[in-house]
């Protein structure tokens, strides 16, 4: 996820250094560890309980990118209260949509749901899914790239902000983890009947 980035770069400024901001990261960290759990287990039920397999592998996806978006979500609340001029702002917007839209996407099977059949090989929303989600992270990635340059004078002193180790410490830990409960599931598939 991008929380560590969202925590030096896209926090509203009236955020930096409350009790969210310090635990803003390790929050971020549980919810990877837990949303890969969440994705592996909506397999072990997808025969018996396909709907609830389905909601769960989205939820798996939606709920961390909500948590990592509080703080982006609040700068657009500001925004439109007082029409700021903040230039990632209007980039931002546009990786919220494509964020949403690969939701969608993902949840709904369109366009293949509509016409079955026409959209095996070509325009599959799985395709589209990931294609949507390719150009959403671009523009989070320059949006981010933007809040860096527009706000790094108004950063914390250097001793408050987490080094590059405990950057890819978290990020680190958090893979670690993750792929830990890949392999626990993976083991585990092993000793389940098959279907």
């Amino acid at each position: 996820g991008t929380a560590p980035y969202s925590s030096a770069y896209v926090f509203p400024a009236e955020w930096v250094n409350s009790t969210f901001h310090r635990c803003y990261v390790p929050i971020a960290m549980l919810n990877t560890v837990v949303s890969t759990g969440l994705s592996c287990y909506s397999r072990f039920v997808e025969a018996e309980r396909p709907r609830f397999s389905k909601a769960a592998r989205t939820l798996a996806f939606a709920y961390p990118y909500l948590f990592d978006s509080i703080p982006l979500f609040y700068r657009f609340y500001l925004c439109a209260a007082e029409s700021c001029t903040e230039a990632a702002i209007p980039v931002h917007y546009k990786h919220t949509v494509f964020a949403f839209l690969t939701c969608f996407i993902f949840a709904s099977h369109l366009p293949e749901r509509l016409a079955p059949g026409h959209f095996d090989y070509i325009g599959h929303s799985h395709q589209v899914f990931h294609v949507c989600g390719i150009i959403g992270t671009h523009f989070q990635m320059e949006a981010i790239t933007m809040d860096m340059a527009e706000r790094h004078h108004r950063l914390q002193p250097a001793a408050l902000l987490p080094s590059s180790l405990q950057t890819l410490g978290s990020m680190g830990v958090s893979m670690a983890v993750s792929l830990a409960v890949v392999g626990l599931c993976s083991v585990s598939l092993r000793f389940m009947p098959e279907p």
